[in-house]
Parts: C-alpha cells; structure tokens; sequence
C-alpha cells in the first residue's frame, strides 16, 4: 500500500504504480441489493435462473455496481495520511471490457497515471483495472478524479 504523507510525495509519484487489491468475490446477494438500491432489477443481474439460460450463462453484476466497488478496493492500495480531507472529484473516463458474473473475484490496480495542482491541494488521476480472476480482459477500466488537500 502507498502511502502519501504530502503533496509533495503525490508529485514525485505521477506515473508510479498504486498498488494491487485484494480479490473480492461478488455474491448473488451484493447484485440483488445494489437492483434495489438502483431499481434496476434487468433479469441478467437477478433472475438466475433466467440468467443461467441467458448470453452470459449465469446472473452478472451490473456494470455500475463493479464500479462503485472502486472506493473500498482502492482503499487497499494507497491512503493520505495527514490530510485535511479527500473527496472524489469524478471520472474522464470508464469502460466496462467484460462482464462479472456472480461467484467471481475482482482487484483492482491502481497507477497514478498524472497530478494537477488545485487551489489548496493537488488533483489526482488515477487509473484502475478491475481484473476478474482467471479472466482474459478486465471488468472495468476507469480513470478517477480525486482532490486531496493537506
């Protein structure tokens, strides 16, 4: 895990390698509750059976849901310590390669792939690849945009 203790340190790291999550498995119970959180129920996140028999062969977790995952992966590969707070900013970009069926394990990695500074901190862009375990091309891609202020 990286850990930055000043804005600093962020600066010298601008193109360094954040780190590798742990593998995280997804449950049918993790796709059921994010459908009612979004009250998107598609049948090829909730229905298995329907699912089984369906273009993905089992229920697959909704893309968005893979990438809300990010935050509590992430907090695995690099923190701030000493800072007066940390907020997400946004995404340019995210891509969504394969999709994750219920039962598989996810990671994430992480780079910082550039730092802006901001008024009072430094903007960060970090690239994440959320890989499926045993898989050929990831779940997710995503470039995040996080503000951090020291």
């Amino acid at each position: 895990m990286r850990v930055f203790t000043s804005k600093e340190e962020i600066v010298a790291a601008k193109g360094e390698p954040l780190g590798t999550s742990e593998w995280l498995t997804i449950t049918q119970e993790q796709v059921n509750q994010f459908a009612d959180a979004t009250l998107d129920h598609q049948w090829i996140h909730v229905d298995v059976e329907r699912a089984q028999q369906g273009p993905f062969g089992a229920p697959i977790a909704h893309g968005f849901l893979t990438l809300s995952l990010l935050s509590q992966l992430n907090s695995q590969n690099y923190r701030f310590e000493g800072a007066k707070m940390g907020i997400n900013y946004g995404l340019n970009k995210v891509r969504f390669p394969s999709p994750v069926p219920v039962g598989a394990r996810i990671r994430s990695v992480a780079e910082l792939a550039d730092v802006t500074e901001v008024p009072g901190g430094v903007q960060l862009t970090i690239r994440s690849t959320i890989e499926i375990e045993g898989g050929t091309k990831p779940a997710c891609v995503a470039e995040g945009l996080t503000r951090v202020v020291f």
